[in-house]
């Protein structure tokens, strides 16, 4: 009887052909190169850059960033905020409104020494979060969120409520700043669009920080950003911090925007070819929605790229093809117009550029990881899951 080879193991040397399909690869090329440019971007503009890690959720792509010394980070889950605790991250920004049963774990991480800052943008979770400072005889950071632009949660800096919150807060020991996230630039194609974003978020933010000093109140903290407006940005004066998380690996959706360009997207899945319908001009892949995740982010841009763009193993892009139809674990690629599809036999592996690098990410358990074009496995990066 003919012995079978090992299953091959995440981490074990190989190549791009070694680990089963469909799986996410990062090239940490690209990460080091997009993580540098905002960096200097900060620098130039005077503010301290705070990484929201809600999208690798990898310690491993944190470290590219801050160079192996933990710095200030952005989280979206509890569970990052413990993650990166856990490995000696003590100045956390937890940028998702604070609810009652989240408290006992803030509350936990406080008492590790960690400066864990949440969010809120009500009077009645400004009221919950001075109970539970004043219970423990120590303060919980928070700090006020502002809407500027309608998008999604927050006060406006005019608000009747700002200063009452802040009030609240204060008077608990609580009140940090304040803390904006122009939604809306996701939506901007120009970059004058984005540019004007930048300046409408900044002023936002700056005039709510105000208010709240007019009224005798602290705004140490006034943090603003979004990939799109992070690298629009031309002026932040009054402003202390700046966010951004898709940046490390951007996707289809900031490159439609002209935020990147293609070669700066440096997430990925491989998948493999395991069928061909010539007479719909489809071809077959193992990597579905599952895979890939459902966001169509660039359909309503002036390029839809379906559920992604194929490349080959290297990352060049295979001439108008895309993945245009998702199951679970199918995907259907096709090509534009009248580009004639490619004669890619069974077993072809290919990789797919995501629309939404932050959801196609959240599919796996974590990362294998390329330098540039070469196909040798450089390691595996694990993610942080749950909330």
């Amino acid at each position: 009887m003919t012995p079978t080879a090992a299953p091959w193991a995440p981490g074990a040397p190989g190549t791009l052909h070694d680990p089963d399909t469909p799986f996410a690869v990062v090239d940490a090329a690209r990460v080091r190169r997009n993580a540098d440019r905002l960096a200097r971007r900060a620098e130039q503009l005077g503010v301290t850059l705070r990484p929201h890690v809600k999208t690798a959720k990898s310690l491993d792509v944190a470290r590219l960033l801050d160079g192996g010394t933990p710095g200030p980070v952005t989280v979206s889950t509890l569970a990052e905020a413990e993650a990166f605790a856990d490995a000696g991250y003590t100045d956390i920004t937890y940028a998702v409104g604070i609810e009652p049963r989240k408290l006992p774990r803030v509350r936990a991480l406080l008492d590790r020494g960690v400066t864990l800052r949440v969010l809120l943008d009500s009077p009645e979770q400004a009221a919950l979060v001075a109970a539970e400072a004043r219970a423990a005889s120590r303060p919980v950071p928070a700090l006020v969120e502002i809407d500027c632009d309608g998008h999604r949660g927050g006060l406006r800096s005019d608000a009747p409520d700002l200063v009452p919150v802040g009030r609240t807060l204060h008077e608990a020991g609580c009140l940090d700043g304040v803390l904006t996230h122009a939604g809306e630039s996701y939506y901007a194609t120009t970059p004058e669009a984005r540019v004007a974003a930048a300046r409408n978020e900044r002023d936002a933010a700056v005039a709510a920080a105000g208010a709240l000093r007019a009224a005798g109140l602290p705004a140490h903290t006034v943090s603003v950003g979004s990939t799109p407006t992070a690298h629009a940005a031309d002026d932040l004066s009054g402003v202390t911090e700046l966010r951004a998380g898709n940046y490390v690996f951007f996707d289809l959706v900031m490159a439609g925007l002209g935020v990147c360009d293609l070669d700066d997207l440096a997430l990925s899945v491989v998948v493999t070819v395991i069928g061909h319908r010539p007479e719909r001009g489809w071809i077959m892949t193992d990597g579905g929605w599952m895979a890939m995740s459902r966001d169509r982010g660039t359909a309503a841009q002036r390029v839809d790229q379906g559920y992604g763009l194929v490349t080959d193993l290297t990352g060049r892009p295979l001439p108008g093809l895309l993945m245009t139809a998702a199951s679970q674990e199918h995907g259907t690629l096709t090509t534009r117009d009248t580009t004639p599809l490619p004669a890619l036999p069974l077993g072809t592996r290919l990789r797919v550029l995501p629309n939404h690098a932050c959801a196609t990410a959240a599919q796996h358990r974590g990362y294998h990881v390329v330098e540039g074009g070469d196909p040798a496995l450089r390691g595996h990066w694990a993610r942080i899951d749950g909330w």
